[in-house]
């Protein structure tokens, strides 16, 4: 009998970018990026702002679409337009 999915990447460690906790968001983005990325940088966009999913766990599309959001509001002068 086969494991449901969840259980078979629970065991060979695999993500699911539409459920990160804060530390695998951490995690992945210093690996992918080149460049640091503390959980407590990702407190601070939670704290300022992006909408996590009801349990605590992050999207990373939702996520990374916020960020991209964020810079481009910096960039035109601070107004995210919310």
């Amino acid at each position: 009998m086969t494991p449901p999915l969840d259980d078979q990447n629970e065991r060979s460690g695999a993500l699911n970018p539409a459920a990160l906790s804060v530390t695998d968001t951490a995690r992945l983005l210093t690996r992918v990026g080149g460049r640091p990325v503390s959980e407590a940088m990702i407190a601070r966009d939670i704290e300022e702002g992006f909408q996590t999913n009801a349990d605590g766990t992050i999207n990373l599309v939702h996520f990374a679409a916020w960020l991209v959001r964020d810079m481009a509001a910096s960039a035109n002068g601070g107004d995210r337009g919310d």
